[in-house]
């Protein structure tokens, strides 16, 4: 069972169903503005943000990818990427602990067989949780998943493996764990989090991100049954938006923490910096060359936010006619987010303390935690990888590979 884990859905209060992608937005837009207020202290004490996750899933906002006709609102993908930024405005840490969960309930949308559908739909819309369980440590790369699926005679599974890097296991009701089955094929395993053999272990540690909880998961002979197991390899046979919906939502996520950023900085700026004694004014505000700085920081924010938008509406596209062009073409587009959403995140929560003076590197401000946030969130996948795929795209035409990060 998990290590000190969070109440079980059964106890929390009903989640809301929400009806459309305009009542998500005002949703998300006011949980925001809820969770910014306590972020900071969350960060300092690293205070893991349990009852801000029970109002998230009361909200419903987890569910709103669950399609229509199981009664879900199915919004948008420029609607869900406006919702993490505006998550990710407010808390960097908290923002990226629902990111794996839609990439996992796209692999339901995808692969999961009508009663596997309509079984997690209902959990969803339910408010229930998924957490990740799907990077190792120790292995050649990335893709080098050693967790075993070893099939048993009654047909159920025996789940064995260690994972870490488990960002949101720890709130999670259901923990979907990357394994591999037979021929070596990935599958997800949907496993409870307070099943048998599961441990989940709170030892996260990072500089940035710290009450993600981006832990350790034990997975010791854990039985899975067989309609708990999807065949996730299939997810790449032909055209997919996988990779790029979960690469459009990190995108979102640094696009928010640069706004968060840019908006405490102005707001120190005005409220506690002192002018520089040469620029022969009152206020720092009126300070003309850190008016100068903001207004470079503020394109490149805005780049970032342009840049998301375009890269959502390549989605919405491609899901509204899947083909390999259009699925390449949504890529290329989410890349170019992401790898511009990481530069502008790093560069703006550094300039917070060029622009607001001595005073803001207090540790007692936490000032740091936006920079210490976007730092750890942009290592998640290297940018210069992006950028080659999008220089053979554009160059060659070459499409982007079928592997999930792109």
């Amino acid at each position: 069972m998990a290590d000190d884990a969070t109440t079980q859905g059964p106890d929390r209060e009903p989640a809301h169903v929400i009806a459309d992608d305009a009542e998500a937005l005002v949703l998300a837009a006011a949980l925001a503005d809820e969770f910014r207020a306590g972020a900071s202290a969350r960060d300092a004490e690293r205070r893991l943000p349990r009852a801000e996750l029970d109002r998230l899933s009361a909200s419903g906002l987890l569910a709103v990818t669950v399609p229509a006709e199981h009664g879900g609102a199915d919004v948008s993908a420029r609607t869900l990427a406006e919702i993490f930024r505006l998550l990710g405005s407010a808390d960097g840490s908290l923002a990226q602990i629902p990111q794996s969960h839609f990439a996992y309930v796209n692999v339901i949308r995808r692969q999961g067989t009508l009663d596997q559908r309509k079984f997690f739909f209902a959990e969803l819309l339910a408010g229930r949780r998924f957490g990740n369980a799907q990077s190792e440590a120790g292995t050649r790369h990335v893709q080098d998943i050693r967790t075993r699926l070893t099939p048993r005679s009654d047909g159920s599974y025996e789940l064995t493996g260690v994972k870490h890097y488990s960002t949101g296991a720890l709130f999670a009701d259901w923990i979907p764990v990357l394994a591999r089955a037979e021929h070596d094929n990935l599958h997800v395993a949907y496993v409870p989090s307070d099943a048998e053999g599961v441990t989940v272990v709170d030892d996260w540690d990072g500089m940035g991100q710290r009450t993600t909880a981006s832990g350790t998961v034990r997975l010791e002979a854990v039985t899975v049954p067989a309609d708990r197991v999807l065949p996730h390899h299939l997810t790449f046979d032909g055209p997919q938006l996988h990779g790029a919906v979960a690469q459009l939502l990190h995108a979102a996520i640094d696009t928010g923490i640069a706004g968060g950023a840019l908006a405490e900085a102005a707001e120190f700026v005005r409220t506690k910096s002192r002018p520089w004694f040469e620029s022969g004014v009152e206020t720092a505000a009126e300070d003309p060359l850190l008016i100068q700085r903001f207004g470079e920081l503020a394109v490149q924010v805005r780049a970032s936010e342009a840049l998301l938008i375009q890269a959502a509406t390549a989605v919405d596209a491609a899901r509204a006619h899947l083909s390999d062009d259009s699925a390449a073409e949504a890529s290329v587009a989410v890349a170019a987010a992401k790898v511009h959403a990481a530069q502008t995140a790093v560069e703006v929560a550094g300039a917070l303390f060029e622009v607001s003076g001595t005073r803001s590197a207090l540790n007692s401000l936490n000032l740091h935690r936006h920079w210490r946030d976007a730092r750890t969130h942009t290592l998640h996948d290297p940018a210069r990888w992006k950028i080659q795929h999008i220089g053979r795209y554009v160059l060659n035409g070459t499409r982007p590979p079928r592997h999930g990060l792109l």
